[in-house]
């Protein structure tokens, strides 16, 4: 397979794993053996392509860049796909946590509900997630955003009761809303800056004036942007959504939700807040802290405000909650706020130029790593404990404490993934979690952000609050009568486990994990490289665009 080519590959399989799926729905089990079979082939797709990243392999002379057209129409009329280490990361973390989500949901989804097109629906999914990661053009992130969003509606009512329908309108109902701004903006994008490929936008935002634009309309259309993207990624005060959500859908579902396709949004706020809008000129606002300063002297106090806030009003929901998943859904909000500090640091590390020790060079570079690792300690630890939650339900019929304890001694296997992976969310050593939490200290610290430190510091203590309660009321104590009676289901706690395993194997070995994360934010800081390897380097305006 041509370089080029491996870019559309992880797309195409999941694509081709959809309609395959769809087309044999009637027989349960061809669909399942197809799925599981299209899962497997998209992780060694996802392979594939990082190991050519990784191995510097690139289009346009440009090394770690892949880029691949999908029309005969070159950049930036045509489809691009980009994939570079920042893209790379986020399917390398999709890929896993798809894989072990897909194996759940055989094991997990009566036949019924996989007959009624399970199987297709995620797929679909993971095409928009795909899809997302690797665009190199607004609009077609709308399209990909609506692909995945589309089919999460309908897994989120799989159940269609009452409350899952509930949740799911009201999920629909926000998500349409903040799809309607996202094409505004993108629309309003395109008028001012008369492209949508992000290449190209963050070339003419460079040198405004040799291409008309004024820089005012695009603050405020990249604001709306980042409402959107903060709506997509749960983050305060745009979190409504989340717990009914995570509630509603089954626990795999759940698993990839919090997993996977929040950290979209997350991707997206990266992509075209530190690519794109931080390459554009300085302007003159006569705004506080904006003046003769880039889009992220404004951006970066917001990022700050709102991860501060999940932070804490996740974490202080989640300790007192009655049952499993809303612990785990708030949670989800509070560990979210981490990340979105970790991208506060990196947005005031452009505009300041703060540096920080080797390897990193800048706060913005272990800003943006931190954020990246600790996404992904978010997509493992959680979907492991979403996915638990699942398997302590379908094995004991209920996940209220009240009717919970003793799981520990009753099923040990599922207990040991639950504990391995809550652990990772408080950041014990030597698993991923505790890398994930140091490096957002760390860049607090290099940062000069007290108040960054006692907000980490808070949420850390929240965590182990909650997570203690979890184990304490649901794991630990006198047995109770209905885990007494309990069915364990093995094959659902294997699947919990190699989740956890991975967590611990990828703390236990961190150098690749984190030279990964810093090339992914020096990727995505490097914007005069992706102008170029997307090739647009004969039209550069400034000297090479980055930062």
């Amino acid at each position: 397979m041509a370089t080029e080519q491996l870019v559309v590959a992880p797309l195409l399989v999941a694509l081709v794993t959809a309609i395959l799926t769809l087309v044999v729905h009637r027989y349960v089990r061809a669909q399942k053996a197809v799925s599981a079979l299209g899962g497997v082939a998209y992780v060694g797709a996802v392979a594939m392509l990082i190991q050519r990243v990784r191995s510097g392999a690139g289009s346009h002379g440009v090394e770690g860049v892949l880029t691949y057209q999908l029309s005969n129409w070159g950049a930036p009329f045509g489809i691009t796909l980009v994939a570079d280490d920042l893209s790379a990361f986020m399917l390398g973390l999709t890929a896993v946590v798809s894989l072990l989500a897909l194996a759940f949901s055989i094991l997990y989804v009566d036949e019924a509900g996989q007959r009624v097109s399970y199987h297709p629906l995620y797929h679909f999914m993971l095409v928009g997630v795909t899809g997302s990661f690797l665009t190199a053009d607004i609009f077609n992130l709308f399209v990909w955003f609506e692909v995945m969003l589309m089919s999460s509606y309908v897994l989120v009512v799989f159940y269609s009761g009452p409350r899952h329908t509930k949740a799911a309108l009201q999920y629909v109902v926000l998500n349409l809303v903040g799809s309607a701004f996202m094409l505004l903006a993108i629309g309003g994008l395109y008028s001012t800056t008369g492209t949508l490929n992000m290449a190209d936008m963050a070339r003419r935002l460079a040198d405004p004036a040799s291409f008309g634009i004024t820089l005012a309309p695009v603050l405020g259309l990249s604001a709306v942007l980042f409402v959107v993207f903060a709506l997509k990624a749960g983050i305060v005060p745009f979190q409504w959504w989340v717990p009914a959500a995570y509630r509603a859908a089954p626990a795999p579902v759940s698993a990839m939700l919090a997993g996977v396709v929040k950290k979209v949004g997350i991707y997206a706020i990266i992509r075209l807040y530190f690519t794109v809008f931080a390459n554009a000129a300085p302007m003159d606002l006569a705004l506080p802290g904006v003046v003769g300063e880039s889009t992220l002297a404004f951006f970066g106090p917001v990022l700050f405000i709102m991860g501060a806030a999940s932070i804490i009003l996740g974490g202080v929901a989640a300790v007192n909650r009655d049952n499993v998943d809303d612990l785990l859904a708030y949670s989800s909000i509070g560990q979210v706020g981490f990340i979105v500090i970790a991208l506060a640091f990196a947005a005031g590390g452009v505009v300041a130029g703060w540096q920080a020790p080797e390897p990193y060079g800048s706060v913005a570079v272990l800003g943006l790593a931190a954020a990246l690792v600790y996404s992904l300690n978010h997509a493992l630890a959680k979907a492991a404990l979403f996915l638990a939650s699942g398997a302590v339900y379908e094995s004991v019929g209920s996940i209220e404490f009240e009717d919970l304890g003793g799981i520990a001694g009753r099923m040990p296997l599922l207990s040991a993934g639950f504990f391995v992976a809550a652990l990772s969310l408080v950041g014990i050593p030597p698993l991923v979690g505790f890398f994930g939490k140091f490096l957002v200290f760390d860049a607090a610290v290099n940062a000069g952000s007290n108040l960054g430190i006692g907000l980490a510091l808070l949420g850390a203590i929240l965590t182990i609050a909650y997570v203690t309660r979890a184990w304490n009321r649901g794991f630990w104590g006198e047995r109770s009568e209905a885990v007494e009676q309990a069915t364990p289901q093995y094959g659902l706690f294997a699947t919990v486990l190699v989740l956890a395993v991975v967590a611990l194997g990828v703390g236990v070995a961190f150098d690749p994990v984190v030279e990964a994360a810093i090339d992914a934010a020096n990727a995505a800081l490097e914007t005069g490289d992706y102008i170029e390897a997307v090739g647009l380097e004969d039209s550069l305006t400034s000297d090479g665009g980055g930062h």
